[in-house]
């Protein structure tokens, strides 16, 4: 059963909170886990691991004398380590004075460089790890499309006559070969090649035979997925939707209709729905999207903000545990290089500001990806790991890439900055951040 069947709509305000608080609490665990622990392992106390900010709602001390807690506001964590002053782990000048030598290697500021370095590193590396499991783990529970390719289950759709089986292997589809799916530009080239009708002929091999079969068009507009806060999300589509027909013109193809939004200058579109036997009506307008390129940078171009897909299941084969792993170590990657690239392409000017979403988009984000099913929403929880490990490595006071840029410093000088200097660029970081949170909330406020 699906969890998340018991909501009746996660676009419902509960909903969405609750979507939002399961993702961020899962990924601020393992990233202060992964301080706590590698502190723990380099000789370094820590006092509080709490989950959660405000008043506590439930604590217990461990064996290591270390304080577990759940705190009442569900938007972040931190841990405490000995000497600290705070969660961010300014130093408590006052209680390291007080501080038994014995114990000073037990505290942040007196272990060696060494010790707080990976420490402090250990955070952001804990989400990439979590990402890159994600990714595996789903890629390896769904598997990747067998190829040749073979059909599995045939989805709902309007189209009438189909005789196609699951078990086919298909070698054709109206006389063009069906290529690898990973070779991106020939199975661009083969679906451009098709015919814009619902039914076309299939050659199949079906139990040793060859035979033709009448099947649906294998890329029809069907929707697999939406993009949160899409235009196609608020007009109220929904997964499994077919679009049969724009502005009174009948398609078949999401070719077809690709073309159609991309051409349409973000002129309003009726849209002729096909939902479970049934024919709705829905209006929407096209939204312009900053979109990453292969090649480096990104292009504009109007979009309603749903995934397309093939009219059957696909037949699978089993990706073992290796390739998952790379898979997901591309896929973290390449999440992290769009993130980077388009925070560039935002400061020169080049892709609108309102690319950035605050706690709001964010949140929006999670219900919407929580409502379309488990491994939809799991897939996010990697990619928002992946965003909030890269956003802890900048080099800003009070993140953890300021406190490593401060211990390069001490490497290279052979001291820290004073402690003077350090509560002035903390100061500096934590204005930076809070006015970078409050330009990403106006922008879930403002931004179409």
């Amino acid at each position: 059963m699906d969890i998340f069947a018991i909501i009746p709509q996660f676009g419902s305000f509960i909903g969405v909170i609750a979507a939002f608080v399961v993702a961020l609490s899962v990924i601020v665990a393992i990233h202060e886990y992964g301080h706590y622990i590698v502190g723990r392992w380099s000789g370094i106390k820590a006092e509080v691991f709490s989950l959660g900010f405000g008043p506590v709602i439930f604590s217990r001390v461990d064996k290591h004398g270390t304080r577990w807690q759940l705190a009442a506001l569900p938007f972040g964590g931190y841990v405490k380590f000995l000497g600290d002053a705070d969660p961010a782990s300014g130093k408590d000048s006052a209680a390291m004075a007080a501080t038994p030598p014995e114990r000073l290697r037990q505290t942040m500021h007196g272990a060696p460089l060494w010790a707080r370095t990976a420490t402090v590193a250990a955070g952001p590396i804990f989400n990439f790890v979590l990402s890159i499991l994600i990714f595996a783990g789903v890629l390896m529970f769904q598997g990747r499309m067998a190829d040749p390719l073979e059909i599995g289950a045939l989805k709902p759709l309007p189209a009438q006559g189909i005789e196609l089986r699951p078990g086919d292997t298909v070698l054709d589809v109206a006389g063009a070969d069906v290529p690898g799916y990973d070779d991106r530009g020939a199975f661009d080239a083969f679906s451009s090649a098709l015919p814009d009708q619902q039914v076309m002929d299939y050659r199949v091999r079906r139990d040793g035979t060859e035979t033709i079969a009448q099947g649906p068009h294998p890329l029809p507009p069907i929707v697999t997925q939406l993009a949160p806060q899409s235009a196609a999300y608020r007009a109220g589509m929904k997964v499994g939707d077919v679009i049969t027909g724009v502005n009174g013109d009948a398609i078949s193809s999401f070719t077809q209709l690709k073309n159609i939004v991309e051409t349409s200058n973000g002129a309003p579109l009726a849209l002729d729905v096909w939902r479970g036997g049934q024919t709705l009506s829905l209006e929407l307008t096209p939204r312009r999207t900053d979109e990453p390129q292969a090649e480096g940078g990104f292009a504009t171009a109007w979009r309603i903000g749903i995934a397309g897909g093939w009219s059957f299941e696909p037949g699978t084969e089993r990706m073992g545990p290796v390739d998952a792993l790379g898979a997901g170590v591309e896929q973290t990657y390449a999440v992290a290089a769009n993130s980077l690239s388009g925070l560039y392409y935002m400061i020169t000017g080049a892709i609108s500001s309102c690319n950035m979403s605050g706690p709001i988009g964010i949140a929006q984000a999670s219900g919407a990806m929580a409502s379309q099913g488990v491994s939809d929403f799991i897939w996010f929880i990697a990619v928002l790991s992946t965003a909030v490990g890269l956003l802890n490595l900048f080099p800003v006071p009070v993140l953890d890439g300021g406190h490593l840029v401060f211990y390069a410093y001490e490497a290279v000088a052979g001291k820290p900055p004073s402690d003077g200097a350090l509560r002035v660029l903390m100061t500096i970081g934590l204005t930076l951040i809070l006015g970078l949170m409050l330009f990403a909330l106006f922008n879930d406020i403002l931004c179409p």
